[in-house]
């Protein structure tokens, strides 16, 4: 298992590491939820508070313009500071995690090598409400927020040079609330989510509750305790063998500077 997802890993990094602007292939090494037909309906848990929830609204709206999926929001599962996964869905959760240096994170569980069946996002309010931080603006958070999710769909990032692509999937560093680029997806991350799912499973991991399924897992560590991916300047990719061919994968998106 240990080889199997160094290669994933690997391959991974070769994609984001070849990734521009022109010709972006931002899918995470083909990570998806398993279905029988599209468009399918993948449920958020909202365990948000304050702006977030509104926040978490748009990406919604925004991530449902996809001709594949749509999101419907519903009550959330969990408690906010533990943030624990639902098999078959993403509970979305808002909390002051301290002072850990991300702004937020997701995690995917992933089973058959590539099918996801749960995921979580967390935004850390402790970087957010004080004007303490340069990053503490509504354009930043909705920017978390819209990628954090972008992730729990197997998107990574079309560009993390910190340029904008006017879309919330690269590494732009919102310097203000009226500085509102890349807040939003774009068209090709509609694209690359139809080449994502563009074809069928002969099963469902969407809503479906697992006997099995993976654990909870401890975010940002894996077998080795090793970052994976992209600069500690912006993000990382972590990743943790849950045993019986299942892993946890884990993107922080760290604060600028910190």
């Amino acid at each position: 298992m240990r080889r199997l997802l160094t290669i994933a890993l690997a391959t991974l990094c070769v994609v984001l590491a070849s990734t521009t602007p022109a010709s972006a292939n931002h899918s995470w090494n083909g990570y998806h939820w398993a279905r029988t037909a599209n468009p399918f309906t993948l449920k958020l848990g909202d365990n948000t508070s304050g702006l977030w929830t509104g926040m978490l609204g748009t990406a919604s709206s925004d991530w449902s313009a996809s001709t594949v999926f749509d999101t419907t929001i519903v009550a959330g599962s969990t408690k906010p500071r533990s943030c624990r996964p639902t098999s078959g869905r993403v509970e979305v959760c808002s909390a002051s995690y301290g002072n850990t240096g991300w702004l937020g994170l997701a995690q995917i569980w992933i089973t058959g090598g590539v099918h996801i069946t749960q995921g979580i996002v967390k935004n850390n309010d402790y970087y957010f409400g004080t004007s303490t931080y340069t990053y503490n603006n509504t354009a930043e958070m909705q920017h978390v927020i819209c990628q954090e999710v972008g992730h729990t769909f197997g998107l990574a990032h079309q560009d993390e040079s910190g340029i904008s692509l006017n879309t919330c999937m690269d590494y732009y560093h919102n310097t203000s609330s009226t500085d509102t680029k890349s807040t939003h997806p774009n068209q090709h991350d509609y694209d690359e989510l139809v080449t994502i799912y563009s074809h069928l499973d002969n099963t469902s991991t969407v809503g479906a509750a697992r006997a099995n399924a993976a654990p909870f897992g401890t975010p940002g560590s894996d077998e080795n305790g090793t970052p994976r991916g992209a600069s500690r300047e912006r993000g990382s990719w972590y990743a943790q063998d849950l045993g019986n061919g299942d892993f946890l994968l884990t993107h922080v998106y760290w604060a600028p500077g910190l």
